[in-house]
């Protein structure tokens, strides 16, 4: 039986249906339609909304229940992995390649998954919303500054939504989620959407929100302030060896 959805209006700053109307199954689908506009997707963000479709569908919107979080302050690696980066000749960095990330993200097989949700219309849309300061990378380097891992996701105030993170060699993408963690912890964000759940990211220590409490967090993070803008410098260059170490 074909599934019904609410369809968005052309106006990309309409308010979406409410969360609390998103189908049970599949978890947490909400609209149809609409664009990818910049205006829409930061609509859709602030509201604790994303798309996520495949090629040759409409485009979807979800808020699944629960939602897959992170503290930013509690990022769970490894004792062993922790050794292995006090060792570690690799930095991380913001806002140095974000095409390549992206597309890296779009070319990594996915277990259970058949093709990419990372369409080129999706690489677009967020390129631009780089252009525009919202949409930011995380990049790990290695000793021989070839990339080796990397994530990309959406900013708005205090609150930063991950998108998808990848590995071109083991560990990347860990390095980059804690990476990314320690800054975000430092300039006082408390959070990091995870959207959905997996056995990789509940080992990291992400966890799973009520729906309603994530929502809350949503309002409140989004409305502080934060300019827009790219991170490069104030990222800075991250030894993947203090990784090792608990933050000060």
């Amino acid at each position: 039986m074909p599934i019904r959805l609410p369809a968005l209006s052309s106006d990309p700053t309409a308010p979406f249906p409410p969360a609390r109307t998103a189908r049970v199954d599949p978890d947490g689908l909400l609209a149809m339609g609409g664009d990818l506009s910049p205006a829409r997707l930061i609509n859709a963000y602030r509201h604790g909304i994303f798309p996520w479709y495949s090629h040759g569908q409409p485009i979807l919107w979800w808020c699944p229940d629960p939602r897959t979080v992170f503290d930013t302050g509690q990022v769970r690696l490894s004792s062993k992995f922790r050794r292995l980066l006090r060792r570690s000749d690799w930095t991380v960095t913001a806002d140095t390649a974000f095409a390549e990330v992206i597309r890296q993200c779009a070319a990594t097989p996915r277990e259970g998954q058949d093709g990419t949700w990372i369409t080129p219309e999706m690489i677009a849309a967020y390129d631009t919303l780089h252009r525009l300061g919202h949409a930011h990378s995380v990049e790990v380097f290695d000793g021989d500054d070839r990339l080796v891992g990397g994530l990309y996701g959406v900013a708005i105030g205090r609150m930063f939504f991950g998108e998808s993170m990848y590995s071109a060699a083991s560990g990347g993408s860990k390095v980059a989620l804690a990476g990314l963690a320690r800054q975000l912890s430092a300039w006082g964000w408390p959070l990091m959407d995870a959207k959905v759940e997996n056995d990789h990211l509940l080992s990291l220590g992400a966890q799973l929100w009520p729906r309603e409490a994530f929502l809350a967090q949503v309002e409140n993070l989004t409305r502080l302030d934060a300019p827009a803008g790219p991170w490069t410098a104030r990222f800075g260059r991250l030894p993947a060896r203090d990784l090792g170490h608990p933050p000060p």
